[in-house]
């Protein structure tokens, strides 16, 4: 999250502990920000662990005004459809792998840092990490 959209928005890095809700951030941008100052975006890393409030809530396209349910809290911060870049990239992945892009989140439900993902502390160290894909 916080790419060109947020360009005229204050935000600051997600930090462990961190208490953010989901809200509209401007036109067309559906975000995380400070749950004590809800004009501040944060800024949150693809695979950064959140734990939900309460059950993940969904816009139901089906039924106005309701909402889907997922019976999941924790989450990890994804972003999809990099290959797009005229959609929206910013989503969550639930532990069955399933995937939903932040604006299709009913606004207002409050989610915390967990943790942040893991960072190589260099390049000879990333090359050290990463996995061959034998197929």
């Amino acid at each position: 999250m916080c790419d060109y959209s947020l360009q005229y928005t204050q935000s600051r890095p997600a930090v462990v502990g961190d208490k953010l809700i989901l809200k509209c951030l401007g036109p067309g941008t559906f975000g995380l920000a400070c749950q004590d100052d809800p004009a501040v975006a944060v800024c949150v890393l693809p695979g950064t662990e959140l734990a939900f409030e309460d059950d993940v809530k969904l816009y139901s396209f089906e039924y106005v005004g309701e909402h889907a349910v997922r019976r999941h809290r924790t989450v990890i911060f994804r972003q999809i459809n990099k290959d797009q870049p005229l959609w929206h990239h910013d989503a969550i992945e639930f532990p069955d792998g399933e995937q939903v892009l932040l604006a299709f989140l009913a606004p207002h439900q409050v989610v915390t840092v967990l943790q942040l993902p893991a960072a190589p502390k260099s390049d000879a160290e990333a090359e050290e990490t990463r996995l061959e894909v034998v197929g």
